[in-house]
């Protein structure tokens, strides 16, 4: 999925729990997921019900945590590490891993150091900054 609707990632991370749930064979990308979803235990009565999960895409003032847009932003951040894109991403979460001891907490800096890069883009209306997003979780890395 390289331009995946809401409705898509709630259904596919939905998915993901009732088959980790049930025990079912998964492919590499929903093992991942998983495990992500296995580190929020609070998200599981979300993603336990599809209908619910769309559904919740119709209140338009939802004022809730996205679980969804968070177990996404574990994914790419797992997905730019393992493939180092952007260049340098993977020692710096490494370090920040390291720093942090905990990958997970890691992750968390991390996100806001993406969300940041995100927002910054949409708001110059700009290419995203991918150094900035480097150096962000670098910087995490060395004052924490």
């Amino acid at each position: 999925m390289f331009n995946p609707s809401k409705a898509d990632v709630r259904q596919f991370f939905c998915a993901v729990y009732a088959k980790a749930q049930s025990g079912q064979a998964m492919e590499a990308i929903e093992t991942i997921a998983s495990l992500w979803i296995d580190e929020h235990p609070e998200y599981h009565a979300e993603l336990a019900s599809v209908a619910l999960a769309m559904a919740a895409l119709e209140q338009p003032d939802d004022k809730s945590s996205d679980c969804f847009l968070h177990l996404s932003m574990h994914l790419s951040i797992t997905e730019q590490c393992s493939i180092d894109q952007p260049r340098g991403i993977r020692q710096a979460v490494e370090l920040l891993t390291h720093r942090r001891d905990s990958l997970h907490d890691a992750h968390h800096a991390a996100m806001e150091c993406l969300g940041q890069m995100i927002w910054d883009s949409q708001r110059n209306g700009q290419a995203p900054d991918s150094n900035a997003y480097v150096a962000c979780v670098q910087r995490h890395a060395t004052r924490d």
